[in-house]
């Protein structure tokens, strides 16, 4: 690093010898590597031990492990996507090119409009919203693509009622920016980054809590969906495509196959299928009054979390906090003792040595009070005053004679 070229561009993880996810991490790090050097790629990657490392895991924040993250030109950009190949070669693709991508032909366009579900793009000629456009872009590029493209390349369908502009495609059609109606255009771009209804993970339900929206979810199994799930699905997709004028500010629509990270919010066992809303910014859900069978069904339960009749379970007070930090604890003792007795055994006597420990020198330190029979003492038996204050009694006591 010291070695380094101001221009040079590193992808870096940052592991433990002892992380587990850090080795699972280790053979697709190694193809990442190699296939970014097939491709003739400016990418260095490269990777550091942050218990050696210790100076450099400092100057990057790393706070966990394997954390991963790339610098260029001076500036860190943090990956939190999910551990896969796909995911990190697109961020690295995505960080690494140019803030702002040109589309230059309709073909560029249509290539771009294939590979992205959700898609930025700047219209006009150069103005203070392109300045805005491009300070976004700086900030949101971990996130998302950003283009810009002259008016005559894009489809003719495409209607723009004034120039410059900033367009996203997503959901088969496409929105233009409004800053009166819309805000700031950052907040803007956070809030469309995701398609209205796909299938979220862990990792895109955590990022969608900077969306400021809510998430409408159908929790469903990993295989051989069931008759309810479909339907949960189907709901779900209806209401998110013919009602979303009405609900696409407020709300994301979507289906988890997973239901781990949903456990832990509601620190609890989730029912498999079923529906919930969640708020990530704060770290709360809401659950359906009743059974959810029906379109109006649906609709009615989303107008009572709008309307606040419907209560905000969760949260992120300090005793909810506290209460979920218990939570993963237990799930994860009851996860160690399962896999491993043994290893469980012996880390829980650790911790149970530690704190018999600490309890014996806390109770060695406490003070002995003893009665001091010295004529300085109070008739009460009030400990032994300072010398300055025995004085002052003393006068006291006599001007009292």
């Amino acid at each position: 690093m010291e070695n380094k070229a101001a221009n040079d561009i590193w992808l870096i993880k940052f592991y433990a010898p002892w992380c587990i996810l850090c080795k699972q991490l280790d053979p697709i790090w190694h193809q990442i590597g190699s296939e970014l050097k097939s491709l003739g790629s400016p990418i260095n990657v490269g990777k550091s031990d942050a218990t050696t490392s210790t100076g450099l895991a400092k100057e990057f924040r790393v706070r966990g492990y394997p954390a991963i993250l790339m610098l260029k030109k001076g500036v860190k950009y943090n990956y939190s996507g999910p551990r896969t190949k796909d995911g990190i070669m697109d961020f690295a693709d995505r960080v690494a090119g140019p803030l702002v991508r040109s589309l230059s032909s309709l073909q560029l366009f249509q290539h771009a409009m294939n590979r992205h579900d959700v898609m930025f793009v700047y219209v006009g000629a150069t103005s203070q919203l392109k300045g805005n456009y491009t300070s976004a872009a700086e900030e949101l590029i971990i996130h998302t693509y950003f283009f810009s493209a002259p008016r005559d390349i894009l489809p003719k369908a495409v209607s723009l009622s004034s120039l410059p502009t900033v367009v996203v495609f997503k959901d088969g059609t496409y929105f233009t920016y409004n800053e009166q109606h819309d805000g700031d255009l950052k907040t803007w771009i956070n809030r469309e980054r995701f398609p209205n209804y796909f299938r979220i993970n862990g990792y895109t339900l955590y990022a969608m809590g900077e969306s400021g929206k809510l998430v409408v979810l159908a929790l469903v199994e990993e295989k051989n969906l069931c008759e309810k799930s479909q339907r949960y699905k189907s709901l779900l997709e209806k209401v998110a495509a013919e009602h979303r004028e009405i609900y696409s500010r407020n709300f994301y629509f979507g289906f988890m196959e997973e239901s781990d990270y949903i456990s832990g919010l509601t620190m609890g066992e989730v029912i498999v299928p079923s529906l919930i809303v969640v708020n990530l910014s704060i770290d709360g859900y809401f659950l359906p009054p009743g059974i959810v069978e029906t379109e109006r069904h649906l609709l009615d339960f989303m107008n009572g979390v709008l309307d606040g009749n419907i209560q905000c379970q969760g949260g992120n007070s300090i005793i909810q906090r506290t209460r979920r930090f218990v939570y993963e604890m237990k799930v994860k003792l009851v996860l160690v003792f399962s896999q491993a007795p043994l290893l469980g055994c012996f880390l829980f006597g650790i911790v149970l040595t530690i704190a018999s420990v600490f309890c014996y020198l806390c109770c060695k330190a406490r003070p002995t009070l003893t009665n001091h029979d010295d004529d300085d003492d109070d008739e009460d038996g009030i400990p032994l005053l300072a010398p300055s204050l025995q004085r002052h009694k003393k006068r006291t006591n006599k001007k009292s004679d």
